[in-house]
């Protein structure tokens, strides 16, 4: 009995290392039981270096995942195929999601964080051809510089031709005769600075007796029997005027309203007999016309008679 005892013991201890050593091998290869891991592919064109198998994949800065791959892709060599495993319980990728490479400056260790992502899309799906979905990948903003270098760099050096050309002997002595045609102005304004001191000093004598003169015009307009009280007076004077026309004129529509009957006969009965007088008057000037005109040829005719004999028979 004792040495069945023994031997259970024995067992019983063996058990459970055996069960402690799989619980290890379990922790070391980081398998949690209770989560649900998807894994999915992002295709990243250029260097990705910083990132090893274990980097941390973030979703906008917080841990889902981590890196289990990397390998060239087989069908496109400018391509780095990496593989991620990621905790879906945590975070659900959808199909307008994006993955980034970004690269920490001080360490250089390098992780993969992915961004974007609406409510309203859809899940990514795996995608054909492959064995998982696919991230697609964005460009980060060290990305974008890295690749924009080149293109900064040539427009530099053309800058620095184009400063080159610029500043050749002819346009450098151009830019020498200009400073010393500057310092040459400089010295004769300070040689002439006494007379720009008078011509200041004048110029503000004149700003003083123009101000003067303005206070003055100001006062004489306002001050009482001024222009200002002359304006109104006349303003006065005109509304006067005015009013007694259109009085004199509506007393001169009240005596033609009054008098209009007796007009209406004058017109009729008067002034014909006028025109007859005038007629009279016209054919009377016509004789005395005449006879002056007979007078100036022959006064004596006038005072003797006519002397002329006519014919007489024999």
């Amino acid at each position: 009995m004792e040495t069945r005892a023994h031997y259970v013991a024995v067992g019983t201890f063996v058990i459970l290392i055996v069960c402690a050593v799989v619980g290890a091998v379990l922790w070391l290869g980081h398998v949690e039981f209770g989560r649900d891991l998807q894994t999915y592919y992002v295709f990243f064109r250029g260097s990705v270096a910083g990132l090893t198998r274990g980097s941390a994949v973030q979703y906008n800065g917080i841990p889902v995942g981590r890196v289990i791959d990397i390998r060239v892709d087989r069908d496109n060599l400018s391509q780095i195929q990496v593989t991620l495993e990621i905790n879906t319980n945590l975070v659900e990728i959808k199909d307008d999601a994006r993955a980034y490479l970004e690269t920490n400056i001080l360490s250089g260790a390098s992780t993969v964080q992915i961004r974007g992502g609406t409510q309203q899309a859809k899940l990514l799906e795996s995608s054909p051809g492959h064995r998982y979905a696919i991230i697609k990948a964005g460009q980060s903003e060290l990305e974008e510089f890295k690749s924009s270098l080149p293109e900064l760099v040539g427009d530099l050096k053309q800058a620095s031709h184009n400063l080159n050309s610029l500043l050749d002997e002819r346009n450098r002595q151009a830019v020498a005769d200009s400073l010393q045609n500057l310092r040459t102005l400089t010295a004769a304004f300070a040689d002439h600075s006494q007379d720009v001191g008078v011509i200041l000093d004048h110029t503000n004598t004149a700003i003083l007796q123009l101000n003067s003169l303005l206070q003055n015009v100001d006062h004489s307009y306002t001050m009482r029997g001024g222009l200002k009280d002359q304006a109104s007076q006349t303003l006065k004077d005109y509304d006067r005027v005015a009013t007694n026309l259109i009085q004199t004129a509506r007393q001169l529509q009240l005596v033609i309203a009054e008098n209009r009957p007796g007009l209406r006969n004058f017109v009729q009965t008067t002034l014909p007999g006028v025109d007859d007088l005038v007629n009279d008057v016209q054919r009377l000037a016509d004789n005395l016309n005449q006879f002056v005109v007979q007078l100036q040829r022959d006064p004596t005719r006038l005072l003797f008679g006519d002397r002329r004999q006519g014919y007489q028979p024999r």
